[in-house]
């Protein structure tokens, strides 16, 4: 064998690692930017709003998941009575 083979597949070898390291550093120049302009999507935590039992089972009421007769049990056991 000559050699040429293997020549080839160093010089694609090298070709993948420059492209990796392209990538690596327009990556870290993206996140850099996020940071120092006030943050990114990714590190902000949302929290919802937190419902209360009352609201938690009114919305069940309204979606179906439970019929009228529970939503009363439910309701008077919520609200202590």
């Amino acid at each position: 064998m000559d050699g040429t083979g293997m020549g080839m597949a160093w010089m694609l070898l090298w070709g993948l690692v420059g492209l990796a390291l392209l990538v690596l550093i327009v990556l870290g120049i993206v996140l850099t930017a996020r940071r120092l302009s006030g943050g990114s999507h990714w590190t902000e935590v949302r929290r919802l709003p937190e419902e209360s039992p009352r609201q938690v089972l009114d919305r069940r009421l309204a979606a179906g998941e439970i019929d009228e007769e529970e939503y009363q049990r439910l309701r008077a056991r919520i609200e202590g009575g």
